[in-house]
């Protein structure tokens, strides 16, 4: 495992924002959804996120997460994801979405 400072994980920008719009995504290598997250002062932002076998798109709208926001954005097919949704892989490799225990502002920064 390679190590960082403090300095290098100061410059990875983690926000919560809440999910306020799910749609199926056909055109992904991989089964997935294309997500709209509300980020507050940020403002709305999209994601491609690998999470249709954990999730439903009912169950996605209105959560919060937790997404880096200062990554370039990232052509994937015909779509422009613009932030990163963080997850974890579970034990059988499907991701589980990582979100605060108690719902803060959109837009709020993780430290």
């Amino acid at each position: 495992m390679d190590t960082i400072n403090f300095d290098d994980f100061l410059k990875v920008d983690i926000r919560i924002g809440t999910i306020i719009e799910v749609s199926d995504f056909p055109k992904a290598r991989k089964p997935a959804y294309q997500l709209k997250l509300d980020l507050g002062e940020l403002g709305i932002k999209k994601s491609s996120a690998q999470i249709t076998e954990l999730y439903t798109k009912d169950e996605l709208l209105n959560k919060q997460v937790a997404c880096i926001v200062n990554f370039k954005p990232r052509q994937i097919a015909n779509f422009m994801s613009e932030c990163l949704v963080l997850g974890i892989y579970n034990k059988e490799g499907k991701v589980v979405l990582l979100k605060p225990s108690k719902t803060v502002k959109n837009g709020e920064q993780v430290s």
